[in-house]
């Protein structure tokens, strides 16, 4: 693997006295998941995978900014608060798997800043489904017993807590219905009763993120959709 000191500079090998030998042929993993190459330890550059070019890299920009508690969803505003702060603006490249050879696939990188290539590696991008399914009220025996001694003065309300695997973020909100929605997971679908930001709220707090909760109260959702019945919230997202 060749890499460039500066723009302008001549090119050098990278000697093993200098640095661990880098990966420059790979063998394409079995299956059909989506590939990706994880630039994260490199800074600025190109790629190229058996000749075919890549695209620009530059994980050395770094997402920065009042980025506390802050999301990107919904309408798009240039001076909405960034998120992810201090981690790579782009720190995956898709490889498309039809470029690629069973084995002996060469990778080339002209990297302008100076990274460490021994730490490129080949990820398969993994999607999984989550889901909750949760009524309003939940008649536990802790809930009756408070309610009965007067110890609170407003409903108990439950939560949807929602985690993906190690490593995956919440990247789509697939289902999301507070009132009273029908089916089970991968199959929900809206009832005759629903409240239309059902969608906002998830959306608004767990996009992005490894694991969120939802309180179940009918004022985050925007009032109560169908007054004097009993709901629920059934929402599905994907994992990545």
């Amino acid at each position: 693997m060749a890499i460039a000191q500066d723009v302008g500079v001549p090119w050098v090998m990278c000697k093993q006295d200098d640095a661990p030998d880098p990966i420059t042929t790979f063998d394409a993993p079995v299956g059909a998941a989506p590939l990706a190459l994880d630039m994260n330890s490199m800074g600025k550059g190109q790629l190229w995978i058996n000749g075919r070019s890549l695209g620009r890299y530059w994980p050395a920009y770094k997402a920065t900014g009042a980025c506390a508690n802050c999301s990107y969803a919904g309408e798009y505003n240039e001076k909405k608060c960034l998120t992810n702060c201090g981690e790579a603006s782009q720190r995956w490249y898709h490889i498309p798997r039809s470029w690629l050879n069973p084995t002996g696939n060469l990778l080339v990188v002209f990297e302008e800043l100076g990274g460490d290539p021994s730490g490129i590696s080949l990820a398969r991008r993994e999607i999984d489904t989550v889901c909750a399914n949760i009524y309003e009220w939940q008649p536990t025996l802790m809930n009756w017993k408070m309610h009965a001694s007067q110890r609170v003065n407003k409903p108990l309300r439950p939560k949807a807590h929602l985690w993906c695997s190690s490593g995956q973020r919440i990247s789509k909100i697939k289902f999301a219905s507070f009132g009273t929605p029908e089916g089970s997971c991968g199959s929900f679908h809206e009832g005759r009763c629903h409240a239309f930001h059902s969608y906002n709220v998830f959306e608004r707090t767990c996009l992005g993120l490894n694991s969120c909760s939802v309180t179940i109260d009918p004022e985050i959702f925007g009032g109560d959709p169908c007054p004097n019945v009993m709901k629920k919230l059934s929402v599905e997202v994907i994992c990545i």
